[in-house]
This record gives structure tokens, C-alpha cells and sequence, in this order.
């Protein structure tokens, strides 16, 4: 009974965002602006339609339940797209993911790679959550992506996602050749808490001076204990809670030196020498949005070679919103088009 109705759900919310524009806003109602900026017509009708079903926050549900709330918003947000090849992996104990595009040298051979770490707070998100989005990545961007399962809190509190993270990029570097990747041509990235594990896996090459192409990173949180104004202003309303941040907050780190540690507030530490170029984008009604412009701007100050890019309309969470719609998804081929450039040959 639940996936006819996840079936019936998915069409109707497939409908509606596929509507033209004028009919959208008639439905979403009056727009919403904030901050200088306008939220997108699809982003305040989606936010609209899960009011009026009442879609309960994953925070406000017991985490098992939050969990599976969350891989069922992202089937029916992310659809079933077109994929040459999926093929789950083990990462000495890791699960993983390698997603082959149909671009890809029939028969194997070194190619471009993104290590992609799924968001969710460190307390939510699997490889199934970030399904389509990295089918998506895959396929526009023309590279393989190997996305990874790592431990999530509270069973596993920090750095235990964190050093999964780092295990993961290092079994591809030394299995380069098992997934058809090019060592060369790495790229790790993630969205929100992936942000932040993407983050700290390139810090983690430069200080050791490993191989890495390339970072992209989706609203990332950089800064465990900073107070933005983007953090006051959009903590309701915009699909990212406070609650569901304080929650993820108490479950994965265990105190305040946690939270100052360059794993999770890399903003309050020195940039690395021979960090790798990086794509860094925000969503402009994100709570976690200044924290991220404040590291790219970091970043661009000690040297680093950075493109960011400020998805004005948007909310967290666009990144999975490819199924359905126009908007999201075509930030989110936006994204897919700057990880191609950063792993180009050259």
C-alpha cells in the first residue's frame, strides 16, 4: 500500500511542478521575499504542498523513522533517471556506489572520478537518498561517481563520518583502476554535512600531499560554531530547521573542541598549502549560506583557485530536487556542468 501510494504521490508532485509558471504562483501564492531575494515559484509551492499534506520534519520523528522519511522525499523528488551502469561496491567494509555514464569508454579506462558524500547532518542520508542526484552528476557531467555509505551519528559520533571519508578517498586512490578512475582526475564532493567531509578530505590531501583534481561543494557547513545572519534568518520555514541542526549538532559532535576542529569549522583554521581548486555553491534561502560564502572567500584569499556560485531562489535541499521541476534541476546541471570543467584534461 505504501508504494502505490509513494506512486500516486510522485505523479501528482510531478504535475503540479510540471505546470507553466504563471499557473504555479496563482497556487503558491503571494512571493515570498527575503533578504533582497525572491524565493523560487516551484521552491514556495513545494514548501506549500508539504505543509498542506503535513509532511512531518525527519527531526521531529524518532531517527530510524526520520531516516526512511528522508529516502522516501528523495524518491519522489528525484525520480528514476537513465544511467548506464550502477554497481555497489565494498570499500574495505564501506558500502559504495560507482555510477558509470553512458559517455564512458565502453570497456573501461582511466576517467574522470567524483568521490561523492552524501548530506543529512552526519545523522541522515545512504547511498539510496542521493540515488538520483549522483545519476544525474554522472550523466551530465560525463564522469564516474563512486558515492559512499559512511557511519552516521549517534551510533558513530565524531570523526567517525570523517574518517570514513578519508578511508573512502584513499581506497580509491589505491583502486583506482578497480572503478575504471583516472588518479589524476579526483574530484571529492558533497552537499551540506558531505559538504563538510568533502571539505576535510581535500584539506586532508593537501596536508599530506595526496593527488586531488578538484573539490565541489554544495552548501557545505564550515563553521560548527559560528552565528550568521543567513543562519537567524532562514532557521524556519526553508526546509532546514533549527531543530533539525541542533539535532544533528548534539548527535555527531561531542563537545565544543569537537566543533572548533578543522574537520567540522575548517573557516576557523589556516588554509592548507596545495589545496585543490574548488566549485563552492549556496542556496540563497539557506540557513547554512553565509558560513559557506565566508569559505570561499577564505579560500580565494590564501590563493586557491575557486568558483562560487549563489543559487539566489533556492532552498537546502535543492540538490536532490532533480525529478521534478524545472529550477532545482536545472541548478543542479549547473553544478553538474562545473564539476565536468573542473575534472577536464589539462
Amino acid at each position: 500500500m505504501s508504494h502505490l501510494k509513494d506512486r500516486v504521490d510522485a505523479a501528482a508532485l510531478r504535475l503540479v511542478l510540471s505546470l507553466p509558471t504563471p499557473v504555479q504562483r496563482v497556487l503558491a501564492g503571494r512571493p515570498v521575499v527575503k533578504d533582497g531575494l525572491t524565493l523560487e515559484t516551484e521552491t514556495q509551492l513545494l514548501l506549500r504542498m508539504q505543509k498542506l499534506v503535513r509532511e512531518p520534519g525527519a527531526e521531529t520523528l524518532p531517527i530510524p523513522l526520520g531516516r526512511r522519511a528522508i529516502r522516501r522525499q528523495s524518491r519522489l523528488s528525484g525520480g528514476d533517471l537513465p544511467i548506464r551502469e550502477i554497481r555497489d561496491l565494498d570499500l574495505d567494509g564501506l558500502p559504495g556506489r560507482l555510477y558509470v555514464p553512458t559517455s564512458a569508454p565502453v570497456g573501461g579506462g582511466a576517467d574522470p572520478t567524483l568521490l561523492f558524500l552524501h548530506g543529512g547532518g552526519f545523522v541522515y542520508g545512504d547511498l539510496d537518498s542521493h540515488d538520483a542526484t549522483c545519476r544525474l552528476l554522472a550523466e551530465r557531467a560525463g564522469v564516474r561517481v563512486l558515492s559512499v555509505d559512511y557511519r552516521l551519528a549517534p551510533e558513530h559520533p565524531f570523526p567517525a563520518a570523517h574518517d570514513d571519508a578519508v578511508a573512502a578517498y584513499r581506497w580509491l586512490l589505491e583502486h583506482a583502476d578497480r572503478v575504471g578512475a583516472d588518479p589524476a582526475r579526483i574530484s571529492v564532493g558533497g552537499d551540506s554535512a558531505g559538504g563538510s567531509l568533502a571539505a576535510w578530505v581535500a584539506r586532508y590531501a593537501a596536508h599530506e600531499g595526496l593527488p586531488l583534481r578538484h573539490q565541489l561543494l554544495v552548501y557545505p557547513t564550515t563553521d560548527q560554531l559560528g552565528d550568521t545572519a543567513s543562519s537567524r534568518m532562514f532557521d524556519e520555514g526553508f526546509y532546514l530547521t533549527r531543530g533539525f541542526m541542533d539535532l544533528a549538532d548534539s548527535s555527531y559532535a561531542r563537545s565544543d573542541d569537537d566543533r572548533a576542529s578543522e574537520q567540522l569549522s575548517p573557516l576557523r583554521h589556516p588554509v592548507p598549502a596545495g589545496l585543490a581548486p574548488a566549485y563552492l555553491c549556496t542556496a540563497g534561502f539557506d540557513p547554512l549560506r553565509d558560513e559557506g560564502e565566508a569559505y570561499a572567500d577564505q579560500l580565494r584569499a590564501a590563493g586557491v583557485d575557486v568558483v562560487s556560485r549563489r543559487f539566489e531562489g533556492h532552498i537546502h535541499s535543492f540538490f536532490n530536487v532533480v525529478g521534478v521541476g524545472r529550477a532545482a534541476r536545472g541548478a543542479v546541471e549547473e553544478i553538474a556542468d562545473a564539476l565536468r570543467a573542473g575534472l577536464a584534461r589539462g
